[in-house]
């Protein structure tokens, strides 16, 4: 195996062969070269290297990668994305990919991160050898399977009387809901500027998080969002009370997923009323009588109100592959001391100012 290290602003004259190994590896849209091209363009330094990986004249895995700590580097991790920007090709073990890596990154590296990882689209190790990984977040999605009515009936009374009750009162005051979808690539520079708007009203601007049309995080979703759409994998849902836009979902998809992004909702609309939740339940319903998806993934930690949509809950987690077994043991009783290894903490300590959800 032999890792080529580029920098990262030339991933634009890879995204093919990322994208084949993204098509070979059967990956989640969060890294397909259309989510990934723009992260680099408007996240990524100069630090940042992307990393090739060639087995008898094949890709057979790629990253981004960025230094951490002394002798620490791990996967590039922008909070835009959910997932670590790790691909590798199936039936390929993780250890002497790491190995071979490590030994070929600048300096004297002692350990690599490969953080946000999903046991849905990669096994997690065993801690062993030079191997150590460590729970990130649990993550929920709902299975769509059968009638959306058998689904909506198998959910908790109280949700059910809620949002019931909140659409007797909307059309006892004369207010029509309504869910809007937008798919056209032309049209999502407006969906992410309407998206700006609703979350700079609330609680974000403060903490100088919001999506603007203007700032790099508008330019990334508008970018990513129309390359998918370009190709038919992306959409934006808007919902209004007549008029008046409450809520608003950021989605991407791939052949049997679709993926929550970002939620946004008007926090001026009074708190008897549930905009958000209004609207997933009717995007639910039509997502089920479509029958296009097997899931709809949320991503972001599990919340309150994401356990009563689904119970279906796992564990994301980190690896750290080192260089030494003695220095992953030393590592281990680090941590259960209460000091977490560094390689991966600062790509991933969050702020709720940093939260998408």
């Amino acid at each position: 195996m032999k890792w080529t290290l580029l920098p990262a602003a030339r991933f634009p004259e890879f995204a093919a062969q990322w994208q084949a190994l993204h098509a070979a590896s059967g990956a989640s849209a969060l890294l397909a070269a259309d989510f990934v091209a723009p992260l680099v363009a408007e996240f990524a330094d100069k630090r940042v290297l992307l990393a090739c990986c060639n087995k008898a004249g094949a890709t057979v895995a790629m990253a981004l990668l960025t230094p951490g700590g002394r002798g620490a580097w791990s996967t590039f991790q922008p909070a835009q994305a959910p997932v670590g920007l790790w691909l590798q090709q199936p039936g390929i073990a993780l250890a002497p990919l790491a190995d071979s890596l490590l030994a070929a990154l600048p300096g004297f590296a002692l350990v690599l991160g490969l953080t946000q990882m999903d046991p849905a689209l990669m096994p997690r190790p065993l801690d062993a050898g030079r191997i150590r990984t460590r729970d990130y977040i649990d993550t929920a999605r709902v299975t769509i399977a059968g009638s959306f009515a058998d689904y909506w009936n198998a959910r908790g009374k109280n949700l059910r009387a809620n949002l019931k009750k909140q659409r007797t009162r909307l059309e006892k005051d004369g207010v029509a809901p309504r869910l809007q979808i937008s798919r056209a690539p032309e049209e999502m520079a407006a969906a992410v500027a309407d998206y700006g708007r609703l979350e700079s009203s609330g609680w974000k601007a403060g903490c100088g998080t919001a999506v603007d049309a203007g700032n790099a995080q508008g330019r990334y979703y508008r970018a990513m969002l129309e390359a998918f759409c370009r190709r038919g994998a992306g959409s934006v849902y808007r919902y209004w009370f007549g008029e008046q836009l409450v809520a608003m979902d950021l989605c991407i998809e791939d052949h049997d997923c679709i993926v929550i992004l970002k939620t946004s909702y008007d926090e001026a609309v009074p708190k008897s009323l549930s905009p958000a939740l209004l609207m997933r339940e009717e995007a639910c319903r039509q997502l089920f009588d479509e029958g296009r998806f097997a899931r709809i993934e949320f991503y972001g930690r599990v919340m309150e109100w994401h356990l009563r949509w689904t119970e279906d809950v796992r564990t994301m987690y980190h690896v750290n592959y080192y260089r030494w077994p003695g220095l992953a043991r030393l590592h281990a009783l680090l941590a259960k001391g209460g000091k977490p290894a560094p390689a991966t903490d600062a790509q991933t300590k969050e702020a709720s100012c940093n939260s998408t959800k």
